[in-house]
């Protein structure tokens, strides 16, 4: 099967973890560890979050624009991960792409920003970097963190590249962080864009645009949390985008990612499944996480 599998960037940084590089390195190691069986098997495209790790690139470096530092972001994780695949798989076996994404300077997402990005922080610390930086910070479990603008993506401008590494017997690491945000001006040039866009909707845009068999998005939780904070919270183990629709999710955490498995299947009429990065092949199966169907299984 083609199979599209969008890894989170906490997969890699934890929350609250100090941003340092050996345990990342560690963490895409033992990432890779549960997907390396399904690449040598399938052809998979692994995109990967970078939310904590581009944060705090941001903070280290605020002059730095948003589009390149999704770049090196996409650089430095996109290493991690394919050295940890050739070290499965085999040298050549598999190859990162830096990839660029077309978004429209019009999107809503400019002035209403929902992206988390960075560490998270105290509400007094959050408050204080906010009056100081001039961010946006937006409460993400009991800590706040930055949000910046989060576009939806048009285009991957990479598609051919990746599609051809992809025939080729490569597993492909690509889009990494959503992809280097891009826009077009009336000439045609492109320009990069301050944003960050959500890997999951970047994913679900590979997963049609390639024609994969399967959208799995990869969290820190085994699926769709039917009620959720509540006694009765359970994993939802299989669901139709009409019935997601329903429901309601946090618009910067779980809510793009139900919106990239809904738009995937919607339009693909295949399977999209989420849950925990131990479940991975259970979740390709079917037998994992939350399965999302066009029709109930």
């Amino acid at each position: 099967m083609r199979v599209v599998l969008a890894l989170g960037g906490n997969a890699l940084l934890l929350r609250g973890a100090a941003p340092a590089i050996a345990p990342q390195v560690s963490r895409a190691r033992d990432a890779i560890t549960q997907l390396a069986p399904l690449a040598a098997t399938n052809q998979v495209v692994i995109t990967h979050g970078n939310g904590p790790q581009v944060g705090v690139m941001a903070q280290e470096s605020p002059d730095t624009p948003f589009d390149t530092l999704v770049a090196q972001t996409q650089g430095m994780i996109g290493y991690w991960l394919v050295q940890a695949l050739q070290n499965h798989l085999g040298a050549n076996q598999a190859a990162t792409v830096l990839t660029q994404v077309v978004v429209s300077p019009d999107d809503p997402a400019f002035s209403d920003p929902t992206k988390f990005v960075g560490q998270a922080y105290s509400h007094e610390e959050a408050s204080r970097l906010a009056r100081e930086n001039g961010w946006v910070v937006r409460a993400d479990g009991k800590y706040l963190r930055r949000v910046i603008a989060s576009p939806t993506p048009r285009h991957c401008l990479d598609l051919d590249l990746i599609a051809s590494l992809l025939d080729a017997g490569r597993t492909v690491v690509c889009a990494g962080g959503g992809g280097i945000p891009v826009f077009t001006d009336e000439e045609g040039n492109l320009h990069g864009a301050e944003a960050v866009i959500d890997k999951d909707l970047t994913a679900a845009m590979l997963g049609i645009d390639l024609e994969a068999d399967r959208l799995i998005i990869l969290t820190d939780v085994p699926g769709i949390i039917k009620d959720f904070g509540t006694p009765a919270a359970a994993v939802l183990p299989q669901a139709t985008p009409e019935e997601l629709r329903q429901m309601n999710f946090p618009p910067g955490s779980m809510g793009p990612k139900v919106e990239a498995v809904c738009h995937f299947v919607e339009a693909t009429g295949k399977t999209a499944a989420i849950g925990a990065l131990g479940d991975a092949a259970g979740l390709v199966a079917g037998t994992s996480g939350t399965q999302i169907s066009p029709n109930q299984l």
